[in-house]
């Protein structure tokens, strides 16, 4: 698809000022942001955000504070692993305790032989220990982006996601332990969050036993090498590779073996979308009407780091794109980059392999041709052959935006 340079600008509206939003800094600090409201997101939300600490946190983008909802800005994304103190920070439900790690217990019940429950220290003294880098991203991540008329939900920009290490114990290991029936079609977790109002929905998700049991589905106590902060699910949370974080669930304590579907506002009615927009996402057929799914598998997606939107360059030296892509855990096959508005493309180099559930870094150098605007695009495709859509797949709750990037950069 090419566009005409009227066509690009229009197109480009909901993503080309997002990055420029934010100075790039290995550590920012709040006077390292001239704006932290894209043109692209809502009215309200320009005028709303701010640069906010939470406890234990570096000053993050805050999109709301009740539940809290802050978002990581992009210049943290240069590092191959998120830190801990600049990670995201997605809640749905607003009274979040100070769980303490000597009074948290995980019980499992429902549906299985041998009811079970473990403290902290026999939770890891019981089951091997395993860790894995994988990416956590909100469904919602660039919501706030998308064109007019902007979907309901939290308007995300870029940063609504973040790469780690997590380590804990296989949550098959532990449903295993505890004797499954053959009847059992679905896994729910709760944690210990909840509504202030005894009328708010409990936040419970639940997953496909075939996901339950995968090898890389964990229940995960550690971040980075360290304990998990408290806000993001500390003491345990569940942590459930390529899938959307919806399912990561945070302060776990709760796991149930179910012989019928999960009854739940979160599975029935929320994090839903038509039928059939991306076809090569897990099956989840206890949650499948004749309309829509229940979402599961990340898209492939990207995101360029450098330069920055409407960044000025010269033409008289190499310009260095740098970046990063990702999907649901089949693995980036290739990241391409166009200089003439999607007409061509040429391959960018990509970067290191922290494992299919990571990103990936991916690089280009060019040097321009002439002086004045400079469209930049970048593609990713998975080892599948999905590759991004032009524009973004729509949908009422407007999840899973990954259209194209498209960067303008400055030549003189």
């Amino acid at each position: 698809m090419a566009l005409d340079r009227r066509g690009f600008l229009k197109s480009s509206a909901a993503g080309l000022t997002a990055l420029g939003a934010y100075a790039f800094h290995p550590r920012p600090g709040l006077a390292d942001y001239a704006s932290l409201s894209p043109e692209a997101l809502p009215e309200g939300v320009r005028q709303t955000a701010e640069l906010h600490a939470l406890d234990g946190k570096l000053p993050l983008i805050k999109r709301t504070w009740r539940p809290p909802n802050y978002e990581t800005p992009v210049a943290y994304f240069d590092e191959l692993y998120t830190p801990d103190e600049a990670f995201f920070v997605r809640y749905h439900l607003s009274a979040i305790p100070e769980v303490t790690a000597d009074k948290w217990t995980l019980s499992l019940s429902g549906d299985v032989a041998k009811p079970l429950q473990f403290n902290l220290e026999e939770l890891k003294r019981e089951f091997p220990q395993t860790e894995m880098t994988a990416l956590c991203l909100c469904a919602g991540n660039q919501r706030g982006l998308l064109l007019p008329p902007h979907a309901p939900g939290v308007q995300w920009g870029h940063g609504a996601m973040g790469n780690a290490r997590w380590k804990g114990v296989r949550l098959r290991d532990v449903l295993l332990r505890a004797g499954l029936s053959a009847k059992t079609v679905e896994v729910a977790f709760g944690g210990a969050d909840s509504g202030v109002l005894d009328k708010t929905a409990d936040f419970v998700k639940s997953l496909p036993t075939n996901k339950a049991m995968d090898e890389n589905t964990l229940i995960a106590f550690e971040m980075n090498g360290k304990p998990l902060p408290h806000w993001n699910g500390f003491p345990a949370r569940l942590v459930v590779p390529g899938w959307a974080a919806s399912y990561w669930l945070k302060h776990l304590t709760s796991i149930t073996a179910l012989t019928q579907p999960q009854d739940s506002y979160w599975m029935q009615k929320s994090y839903r979308m038509p039928k059939g927009l991306f076809p090569h996402a897990d099956a989840f057929p206890t949650h499948e009407t004749e309309d829509s799914v229940t979402l599961t598998t990340l898209p492939v997606n990207s995101l360029i780091l450098h330069p920055l939107a409407g960044e000025t360059v010269k033409r008289s030296e190499r310009i260095n794109l740098k970046g990063l892509a990702w999907d649901g855990g089949h693995g980036i096959a290739r990241v391409d980059i166009s200089l003439d508005q999607g007409r061509s493309w040429l391959e960018a180099k990509l970067g290191e392999n922290m494992g299919r559930y990571a990103w990936r870094p991916w690089s280009f150098s060019f040097q321009a041709q002439t002086v004045g605007d400079q469209p930049v695009l970048a593609r990713a495709t998975n080892a599948l052959g999905d590759t991004q859509p032009m524009e973004a797949i729509q949908n009422p709750s407007g999840y899973y935006q990954n259209a194209v990037q498209q960067l303008l950069l400055r030549v003189i």
